[in-house]
């Protein structure tokens, strides 16, 4: 299952159909979850959970994409080649961010007394399980083929 663009993959609305239905199948087998995204690398909303709203996505796919980068980007300096997941914890939440496939990464967000270990197991569950058919091709410029 690739995410494209309809012109690339006619079934590409199908797709994004099911994509949007695991978010929120995590987000319902997650006690405590609040939302699920699966977003590109550079921070363009590929799927949401169905409580999210686009504006809200789209600003979560940035924050997302920015913590991802962040993450890879310290991995020379700590001595490691791959970055599994990112997780911040804050007074009333918690954001996961994981490489999700070929140029995608699903977010997670969560009330601060959720239960991390599920939470964390139930992502990494659903990447093992559909990251391998994900792919999200990088945008060309504007006016490229």
């Amino acid at each position: 299952m690739s995410v494209n663009t309809a012109a690339q993959n006619p079934d590409a609305g199908s797709a994004i159909r099911r994509l949007d239905w695991l978010m929120g199948d995590l987000v319902a087998r997650v006690a405590g979850a609040r939302n699920a995204l699966l977003s590109s690398a550079d921070g363009l909303v590929l799927s949401r959970s169905p409580e999210l709203d686009r504006d809200s996505a789209e600003r979560l796919a940035a924050i997302a994409a920015g913590f991802a980068s962040l993450a890879r980007g310290a991995r020379s300096e700590l001595g490691t080649e791959e970055v599994r997941q990112s997780v911040v914890e804050m007074d009333s939440a918690f954001f996961f961010v994981l490489s999700a496939g070929q140029g995608t990464q699903l977010a997670l967000i969560t009330d601060a007394d959720c239960d991390m270990g599920q939470a964390a197991f139930e992502v990494n569950r659903l990447v093992r399980q559909v990251g391998p058919h994900l792919s999200a091709l990088p945008r060309g410029r504007v006016g490229e083929a």
